[in-house]
């Protein structure tokens, strides 16, 4: 078998000076939390914080293996509601915790595909491709739950996702395994190596023997699934399924991913930024709200630093090519 090209960028697990910077700076921001509230670094805020974080992060792993291969999914968000809308209906829920879960993956997976094939053999435009399905799972979760919250009567379900194993809540172990995975996946097999890639050069490697269509397909099929999980992990965290779950995760997905250093035309990025990413954006709303702040000024600020993360990227790349 030929030679997968090589990415352009360091797969392994050093830290660089942006990821320093980064982490940098979620540190500055704790720092911030402590001195504007007294009950920011306590344990109960702290535990809220990783709660937060734990779904919009799993979404955001799946996110970085999109952007990445140079694809981009605007549906996570809708995909989320309909698994969660499908998970909670009164059939599924006499099946009990298994079949839920197997529910919402099947449902996120299932979608992910979709956009996957619409992008790869359908040669969509993924913007279009993925937009068509956050409408399409939208109106889909509206129909199938009436536009009505569905609670959670399975009380096996809220015991597993409530609970906690050695004081950390499953939620936060959820999320610490599938980036360990996402990590693993990424920077140590042959398939992260083919998503970097094709994201660096979709034509040198299609002329070097990979399946770029099928590997394309498959990389929308993951984040399918992670918004399928995150579907699971939002439903036990709100005991409750609701068209309305998931809203706006794919824009805070797609601001992780490029504030944690993956560039938005594909070929770099890492999974640890994007973790960072995550808890920088969870904890400035976590700063706003402990300080009682309008959400509009959180929005604005969010923007802010999407922009200035994104010309920093720009930035970056011109003095990268011109060396």
């Amino acid at each position: 078998m030929p030679e997968t090209p090589a990415p352009r960028a360091n797969r392994g697990f050093s830290i660089d000076f942006r990821l320093a910077s980064l982490f940098g700076v979620l540190v500055l921001l704790v720092i911030i939390g402590t001195i504007t509230s007294d009950n920011f670094f306590t344990g109960s805020n702290l535990d809220t914080v990783l709660r937060l974080a734990a779904p919009s992060g799993v979404v955001a792993v799946g996110m970085t293996f999109v952007i990445i291969a140079a694809g981009i999914d605007l549906s996570v968000g809708s995909v989320i509601g309909l698994a969660s809308v499908w998970m909670t209906t009164l059939a599924t829920q006499s099946y009990g915790l298994v079949v839920m879960v197997i529910c919402g993956l099947a449902v996120g997976l299932g979608a992910g595909l979709i956009n996957g094939i619409l992008v790869a053999y359908g040669r969509m435009v993924a913007f279009i491709a993925t937009l068509a399905m956050y409408i399409s799972a939208k109106g889909l979760a509206e129909f199938l739950s009436n536009k009505q919250t569905q609670v959670v009567r399975d009380q096996d379900f809220l015991a597993f996702f409530q609970g906690s194993f050695l004081g950390v809540p499953a939620l936060v172990w959820i999320l610490a395994i599938v980036v360990a995975a996402g990590w693993v996946l990424l920077n140590r097999t042959t398939f992260g190596r083919r998503t970097f890639a094709i994201g660096g050069n979709p034509e040198a490697t299609r002329l070097a023997g990979i399946n770029v269509k099928r590997h394309t397909a498959m990389v929308y099929g993951i984040a399918g699934l992670t918004a399928g999980l995150a579907a699971v992990m939002l439903v036990a965290r709100t005991t409750a399924g609701s068209s309305t779950h998931g809203q706006f995760y794919e824009l805070d997905a797609i601001a992780a991913v490029v504030i944690g250093g993956t560039v938005l035309t594909g070929g770099r990025g890492t999974m640890v930024g994007t973790l960072i990413g995550v808890l920088i954006f969870t904890v400035i709303s976590n700063i706003f709200t402990q300080n009682n702040l309008s959400t509009d000024i959180q929005n604005i600020s969010k923007g802010v630093i999407i922009v200035i993360a994104v010309l920093l990227q720009f930035r970056s790349s011109r003095a990268r090519s011109n060396t």
